[in-house]
């Protein structure tokens, strides 16, 4: 029910970006992109669980985890540089409204969100193959709900993994380069906001602002916290509770933006 709720939020987002005009601003046309992403990332999980849940069969194939990692890590990395471009839109409109419309034009607008789609695809590729070059060997039982790399390198008796540890390092590269990039965005823009003299355009600027990094930081910890945690034989509440939050709470709060 959590997955089909995230969805359906994602999918009216971006149906009613689509049909109505006023929404047709580079602000909503990331928030499109965003949702379309987050549907296919929670699209990714649905179909084993509801072939699991109708055969009472928890199996799923090696293609078929791979093809999970390499999805759900595509996603991730380009919901991030969505996320990212979000905030540069925000500085841009906040403390540079004069010249938004020719630095926030379409063909921008459209090189950006492609880059973000072909980065995540392209980090999503180095991640699956750095973690199917490890050796498996023993217990072939996942102890999550779907395949992450966490409970992949549990099962994992590979003693030299530099493959997955190398594509980790991108991975951690990457999502701080983001992190900077979004705190720098988000400095400039509060000290701007802070010498708005109407309480109305402060509280406009604030609400918008606030609920993006909120998710932003939601999206970061949650992704943090599974991906550089060391893997541990026995999971506890914390590492089951995570990807839950991780993949249905953060795009279900899309609709917060």
């Amino acid at each position: 029910m959590m997955y089909m709720a995230a969805l359906i939020s994602n999918l009216i987002i971006i149906t009613l970006i689509t049909l109505d005009l006023q929404l047709q601003t580079p602000m909503y046309f990331f928030l499109k992109n965003l949702s379309l992403m987050d549907v296919f990332f929670v699209s990714v999980i649905i179909p084993n669980l509801i072939v699991n849940s109708l055969t009472h069969n928890n199996f799923i194939s090696i293609l078929g985890c791979a093809v999970q990692v390499l999805l759900l890590s595509s996603f991730t990395g380009g919901d991030v540089f969505i996320l990212t471009v979000m905030s540069y839109d925000r500085y841009v409109a906040i403390c540079s409204p004069l010249h938004y419309d020719a630095i926030m034009n379409d063909s921008v607008c459209v090189l950006v969100v492609s880059i973000s789609w072909g980065t995540g695809v392209l980090f999503g590729a180095i991640y699956t193959v750095g973690t199917f070059s490890m050796s498996f060997c023993g217990s072939n039982v996942i102890p999550q709900f779907f395949c992450d790399v966490p409970s992949l390198l549990s099962i994992s008796c590979s003693k030299m993994v530099l493959a997955i540890y190398t594509s980790i390092g991108i991975g951690v590269f990457l999502g701080m380069f983001c992190f900077i990039c979004v705190v720098v965005s988000y400095f400039y823009i509060f000290s701007t906001v802070l010498k708005i003299p109407t309480t109305k355009g402060l509280s406009k600027a604030f609400t918008t602002c606030i609920l993006h990094l909120t998710v932003f930081t939601m999206f970061i910890a949650t992704a943090c916290f599974i991906f550089l945690k060391a893997p541990s034989e026995e999971p506890s509440i914390t590492d089951r509770l995570f990807p839950v939050i991780y993949t249905v709470l953060s795009p279900a709060i899309n609709l917060l933006i």
